[in-house]
């Protein structure tokens, strides 16, 4: 669980934003080969949307780089928003990551096998999803996030729904974009990482 300190969330105007963010997305950009060079511009435009809050947009690129397993890019875009991102928020992204490591496995199995098994109570503790500890819709972003890199079909739908009804149709879109982006930057530079050695 990374652990950096915290002093609280500091005001940003857009500009700032876009500044800071320059840094540490500039650093995976310039490691991405120019085989993948799509990944690179992808990842620099949906760094810079303004379509979601700062917390929003922070907590699905962390989400998504957790989900993505990726030691680096983990790293890198942690480091990336760790200033728009309070202790509570970041911590609640990683929570998603848990949470739906857990859920997308059993309720992709749930999916696959049908049957009686649908009916039947999970008996799995997931009260995290209640008490995130930030905003409900925002958790719900970034539990869409990483649902959709672990290919659960049935967590997909039910946080689509929850996140479409509470932020909108591009708020969806958006997460998708940034889950598929980030996954693949990630699976790229282990590819190319391992190319080299």
């Amino acid at each position: 669980m990374f652990q950096f300190p915290r002093t609280g969330l500091a005001p940003f105007s857009p500009r700032q934003f876009r500044r800071k963010k320059a840094m540490s997305i500039d650093a995976l950009k310039d490691r991405i080969p120019d085989y993948a060079k799509d990944l690179r511009l992808n990842l620099g435009s949906l760094a810079s949307d303004i379509s979601l809050t700062p917390q929003q947009l922070g907590g699905t690129f962390v989400a998504s780089a957790l989900a993505a397993r990726n030691d680096d890019v983990t790293r890198e875009i942690v480091e990336q928003f760790r200033d728009v991102l309070s202790e509570q928020a970041l911590a609640a992204a990683q929570s998603a990551n848990a949470i739906m490591g857990m859920n997308n496995i059993y309720y992709r199995f749930v999916h696959m096998a049908g049957g009686e098994y649908a009916k039947m109570p999970a008996q799995l503790r997931m009260s995290v999803i209640g008490n995130p500890g930030v905003d409900k819709a925002d958790f719900e972003l970034w539990c869409l996030a990483v649902s959709i890199i672990n290919g659960c079909d049935l967590c997909v739908t039910s946080h689509e729904k929850i996140v479409r009804d509470a932020l909108g149709a591009a708020a969806v879109q958006t997460a998708a974009r940034i889950a598929a982006t980030v996954h693949a930057v990630a699976v790229t530079l282990q590819g190319a990482d391992a190319l080299q050695n």
